[in-house]
């Protein structure tokens, strides 16, 4: 299967590429899409990779699995294509960035402008089946993109870690917090932004903030 990133990140991931259950998960994502539907497109698989380069990384945001419904996954977490109805999530991820920094709310819900400024948008988990939530969880995914978020936290400096929910703060243990910021919420579904846990989190702001304190240039949201 071909594996399309960035030449950056070539040094920092050739051994972990070469391991042998990342070459049994290619395999078994191979078979998968050509047994089943499955998202994102193939070609979109490592998008967040492809569009945010090792070296410009200045923000980690971390999600767990794409969006599984047709037309929605592009390969960026939270993220879906221009003229794609906004995912509820991703709707209250535009609220808060409007309530917390007064920026309208866009009428595209793609987040490659993101990625290009910095921000790696990385599920856990980098492919689904078609409405199958959680279907390629535990096949070797989660192994790789640990790997990923510890590579940026050993060879990196002053990165913002932004980890939203229960399932993205376990992350923390393999991030130094001594070397970066790590910013928490609740997750943006409504289930949880409901319930009080996601709106005034401020994370962007924050994020920004230390960005200027560290005189990195500020991302624009």
């Amino acid at each position: 299967m071909e594996i399309d990133l960035d030449k950056s990140w070539e040094p920092h991931l050739k051994e972990e590429m070469s391991k042998p259950y990342f070459l049994e998960l290619m395999e078994f994502v191979k078979q998968e899409y050509h047994n089943n539907v499955c998202f994102p497109p193939k070609n979109e698989i490592f998008n967040a990779f492809t569009q945010c380069h090792f070296n410009a990384i200045k923000v980690v945001i971390i999600g767990q699995d794409p969006y599984h419904d047709h037309g929605q996954a592009n390969g960026l977490c939270f993220s879906v294509n221009d003229g794609v109805k906004h995912p509820p999530s991703l709707k209250n991820i535009f609220k808060e960035i409007e309530l917390a920094l007064g920026i309208p709310y866009p009428q595209s819900g793609n987040l490659v402008r993101w990625a290009n400024q910095g921000v790696l948008l990385l599920n856990a988990t980098l492919t689904v089946r078609a409405h199958q939530a959680g279907s390629h969880q535990k096949k070797g995914w989660e192994t790789f993109t640990d790997a990923v978020i510890k590579t940026i936290s050993n060879q990196k400096e002053d990165v913002v870690f932004i980890l939203w929910g229960g399932y993205a703060k376990k992350k923390i243990k393999l991030i130094d917090s001594f070397k970066h910021k790590i910013l928490t919420s609740g997750h943006p579904s409504p289930l949880s932004a409901n319930r009080g846990y996601w709106f005034d989190n401020e994370n962007f702001k924050d994020a920004n903030c230390y960005l200027y304190n560290k005189k990195i240039k500020t991302i624009n949201w």
